[in-house]
């Protein structure tokens, strides 16, 4: 099993995320991958190479889609034949719930994604989002995925070259490989994560209005292919 961080400009929580999973895993492989971070992050990035992880760097910013994919091409050649398990490492993902997708993609060896449920104190726009998001996904594809925008996410080594192939280079590209899974009848299976949110969901990268407009645009492109109006 291999854990991929995409980072930009990463804090202190990368280094206690690392820290976390090589006290719950030792000897665990994990590869960081950063999207263009400037100078301020430098120290950071460092650090987690001290703490035995492999940092691929991207000379500017890319885009979280472009910096996972670099990460899969990178497990692939690497690391043949290992799993990936995605976590953004800002402490929204506990290392119990990343450690959960990772055995539940070990025993299943289909996609698996970390599930929140959006219960208790909830970012108003964060719960709107998924909401709408989930309902557009379900009416556009017949998939009843309960977090379409969950950064949690483990994939089988088969995957990985598949991975690679899908079309999106930032916050769109999550929401295509879920679109492209069901248009090939991929499997999707879930499994429950903890619902947590720092500051407001203050740490995230995603810009409400251009990222927003990013991810529903594939999935109403999709709902409005004659390819999928034509399964329906």
């Amino acid at each position: 099993m291999l854990f991929l961080l995409p980072v930009y400009e990463p804090g202190l929580g990368l280094l206690t995320t690392v820290t976390s999973l090589r006290d719950a895993q030792p000897g665990t492989g994990v590869v960081v991958v950063d999207d263009g971070s400037g100078p301020a992050s430098a120290q950071v990035l460092r650090d987690a190479e001290d703490l035995g992880c492999t940092v691929l760097r991207h000379g500017t910013n890319r885009g979280k889609g472009a910096a996972l994919k670099t990460g899969f091409r990178h497990a692939a050649a690497a690391h043949p034949g290992h799993a990936v398990v995605c976590a953004d490492p800002d402490g929204q993902h506990r290392v119990a719930d990343i450690l959960r997708v990772a055995d539940h993609v070990a025993v299943s060896g289909t996609m698996v994604l970390g599930v929140r449920r959006f219960e208790g104190r909830v970012p108003l726009r964060s719960r709107f989002g998924n909401t709408v998001t989930r309902l557009l996904f379900r009416a556009a594809t017949g998939r009843p995925v309960q977090d379409t925008q969950t950064g949690l996410r483990g994939y089988p080594a088969e995957l990985l070259g598949w991975l690679c192939e899908v079309p999106g280079e930032r916050f769109e590209y999550e929401m295509n490989v879920l679109l492209h899974a069901a248009r090939a009848d991929r499997p999707i299976a879930e499994t429950v994560i903890a619902t947590t949110y720092i500051g407001d969901n203050g740490t995230s990268h995603f810009g409400s209005v251009a990222d927003s407009a990013r991810v529903y645009r594939p999935l109403l492109r999709f709902a409005l292919s004659p390819s999928t109006r034509s399964r329906r």
